[in-house]
């Protein structure tokens, strides 16, 4: 259960209830704080629609950090999300395999661009290797648009888990057919 309040539009002011167009718990939750949601939304706008990295690249980077943080809200939602841009259920499950340490199909800058994902998430930042390997494949906007992007989501699901977000019953059917690793799990 959420640590804050699921709001609805009735309980904002007329002038922030406009940000409650997309009716999910995460929107839902962070409108307790109207200017920050409305930050929010323009960060993940620019990221989703304004963006030149690979829609594709951009939602493996995304599902990477929500697996490896075993974020099951944002793991489920970008699974569907990602379908929209691209992915395919093979990377995802090759996402789930390079995330194993084990190798998969994956062309070489989509393994680059996971294993940034998972450096960031895990770590504080990417390594020169890797950075090197991102230089080939992606030029300077591309770069810094993959890095700022997976550094939002890295701040996402901690949002989430932090606030304890639920995941909706529509998403809940993603978790079952790519369920998220079992142990130790950061967050709830």
């Amino acid at each position: 259960m959420a640590r804050v309040p699921y709001l609805d539009q009735q309980d904002l002011a007329a002038e922030h209830r406009d940000l409650l167009a997309r009716n999910v718990n995460i929107v839902r939750a962070v409108a307790n704080s109207p200017n920050w949601l409305r930050a929010f939304h323009g960060l993940a706008e620019f990221i989703r629609f304004r963006s030149r990295l690979d829609p594709r690249l951009r939602e493996l980077a995304i599902l990477m950090v929500g697996y490896i943080s075993r974020s099951p809200y944002e793991w489920s939602h970008h699974l569907e999300i990602g379908k929209r841009f691209g992915v395919a259920d093979a990377d995802i499950r090759a996402l789930m395999e390079e995330a194993e340490g084990r190798p998969s199909q994956l062309e070489p800058l989509a393994k680059t661009v996971l294993k940034a994902a998972s450096e960031m998430t895990r770590g504080l930042g990417i390594s020169d290797a890797t950075f090197a390997e991102l230089r080939d494949g992606l030029d300077n906007e591309r770069t810094v648009d993959l890095v700022i992007t997976i550094a939002f989501y890295n701040a996402v699901v901690r949002v989430l888990a932090s606030l304890q977000i639920d995941v909706e019953d529509d998403y809940r059917r993603y978790l079952e057919e790519y369920p998220l690793p079992t142990g130790v799990q950061p967050g709830p």
